[in-house]
């Protein structure tokens, strides 16, 4: 989500602390301590205005969210959704969501969001897509055994890459949707982000899936 430089916006991170992590490296492995408890983790890479990531803390009081987030203006409207909110279980960083294992320590997270993800189209982008093989090495690092990866978006291009991608990668795609919002079923524990409202007004078709990562079987031990 690309925004206008919002005036102010370094010193409103820097104002609220409590909600925004200054050095979360310095948390690597330490997220419990963070928000004072031993609930799951959860993150959003690429958070956007914070409406998805308030929306679900909201929801969801009993898991911990972590939104992610490279662009200082975009992160500084998610903080007024936050402090609005007054939620206990949300913490914002301003970081480049490809150097997760810097923040977050081996099977620290349960879960990861990516919502309408940049689909970088050109073919010589393709390493750039937050569902490209890197990233799920990265993804899978930082998750515990079986994390998931729930995606949507918009870009039917994107979303089809992305279901190759994590087939490719031996993940498990536990479930998949061509018309997200044609699921009335579902439509009570969909959240939707700012970009979401915007296309689904419009008539255009939301894509989503849930994929796992496998985790290896331990070997069974011999005993003499």
């Amino acid at each position: 989500m690309r925004v206008k430089h919002r005036k102010g916006a370094s010193e409103h991170l820097k104002a609220n602390t409590h909600l925004v992590v200054e050095n979360p490296a310095d948390f690597k492995g330490r997220w419990s301590e963070r928000f004072g408890n031993q609930n799951p983790i959860h993150i959003e890479i690429g958070s956007g205005k914070g409406a998805f990531i308030v929306g679900m803390a909201a929801l969801h009081p009993e898991i911990n969210y972590v939104a992610i987030d490279l662009q200082l203006s975009v992160l500084s409207y998610a903080l007024d959704r936050a402090i609005e909110a007054d939620s206990p279980n949300i913490q914002m960083i301003l970081v480049n969501g490809s150097a997760l294992t810097e923040y977050f320590a081996d099977g620290e997270v349960d879960q990861v969001y990516l919502n309408f993800s940049d689909p970088w189209p050109k073919t010589r982008h393709e390493k750039r897509r937050l569902t490209y093989k890197s990233f799920l090495v990265t993804d899978e690092q930082i998750l515990k055994p079986n994390g998931e990866i729930h995606f949507k978006t918009d870009n039917r291009s994107l979303f089809e890459y992305s279901l190759v991608s994590m087939t490719n990668y031996g993940m498990k795609l536990k479930q998949v949707w061509l018309d997200l919002h044609a699921d009335e079923a579902f439509a009570p524990q969909n959240v939707m982000t700012e970009y979401e409202q915007k296309f689904s007004s419009k008539g255009q078709v939301i894509y989503r899936l849930e994929a796992q990562f496998v985790a290896e079987p331990e070997e069974n031990s011999t005993k003499d």
